[in-house]
């Protein structure tokens, strides 16, 4: 088989602890599959993308971007991890690109597997943990519950795959076709198409380092896949508010037969006032945040920002 160039982007967020140990593994394991007649890797480099990380991964990046075969980006404040992978994935221009993180949870040795996909004419070739032992209870419990909510929602996206997986040169540019600014890479990737294969693995315990992805950032990126990728919500409204005016009918129709048909003791004015009170306000608050989330949505993506600013950049980037 013809050599072909490999590019690895991570993205980097206050990794000063577990950078200098997991990136010499990195380039040592990349050397070590260059090696393999088997795989005929050709040129391979790996990008790491400072996310406007406050201690000193930039300065670390920095001093492995002297010595070649990594190209650092630093981007000029916090974009967030999904618009800092696709800060490298813009600068990547190798035949196949994979993405990970830099904490090596993700199995550095599934890299080999992918290669051997992307050799048998894979576009996509997406790595998806085999089991959550390594998982907290809490852990386990939000994640499944973060898989089933967009599930509901009719969102396509492969359960326990994130952002472990190798595309090809053709998909990167299908991805990057996608403008929109609420990027949701997890739902967008598997939706392009192409040859795809999935490569299970066991995802490792962090060894340094805290996770960057709390409660609140993974609710986050719940809504953002959501209301991406489903109009069901604003349907689900329509048919709750159809729901909310039979059982507001039935209820009146109650009130109507206690007050004159029982003759029973009632307060003047507590049905005209309570049943729409208490039918309709929480529908209201409730449908107005959905439709808040959708019209927010619409604002941003109407302002055509930059998902991404890079400050500075070290090593080979073209």
């Amino acid at each position: 088989m013809t050599p072909y160039g490999l590019d690895v982007v991570i993205p980097c967020y206050n990794e000063e602890d577990a950078l200098p140990v997991t990136l010499p593994r990195i380039l040592s394991y990349l050397e070590t599959l260059q090696s393999d007649p088997r795989l005929a890797l050709g040129h391979w480099r790996v990008i790491l993308v400072d996310d406007g990380s406050r201690d000193r991964t930039w300065r670390i990046i920095e001093d492995h971007g002297r010595a070649g075969r990594v190209v650092g980006l630093k981007l000029s404040r916090n974009f967030g991890h999904q618009n800092a992978m696709l800060a490298g994935l813009t600068y990547a221009s190798a035949d196949a690109i994979i993405t990970m993180d830099c904490d090596l949870q993700d199995d550095i040795n599934t890299i080999e597997a992918m290669l051997l996909s992307y050799q048998d004419g894979f576009d996509l070739v997406l790595g998806v943990r085999s089991s959550r032992a390594s998982d907290t209870f809490f852990k386990k419990g939000t994640a499944r519950l973060y898989y089933s909510l967009l599930t509901l929602f009719g969102v396509n996206i492969i359960e326990d795959h994130a952002d472990y997986r190798l595309m090809s040169q053709r998909a990167l540019r299908a991805l990057l076709a996608h403008h929109e600014v609420n990027l949701f890479l997890r739902g967008i990737i598997p939706a392009i198409g192409f040859k795809t294969s999935i490569i299970p693995y066991v995802r490792q315990a962090r060894e340094l380092g805290c996770s960057k992805y709390t409660l609140g950032k993974m609710l986050a990126l719940a809504i953002d896949g959501i209301t991406s990728f489903s109009v069901l919500p604003l349907r689900m409204i329509a048919l709750f508010g159809i729901a909310v005016f039979l059982v507001s009918s039935v209820t009146g129709l109650w009130v109507l037969v206690e007050r004159f048909v029982h003759s029973a003791t009632v307060v003047s004015g507590w049905a005209s006032t309570m049943l729409p009170l208490l039918a309709l306000g929480g529908l209201q608050i409730l449908s107005i945040g959905i439709l808040g989330e959708y019209i927010g949505k619409i604002y941003l993506e109407t302002k055509r920002r930059p998902r991404f600013i890079v400050e500075t950049t070290t090593g080979q980037t073209c």
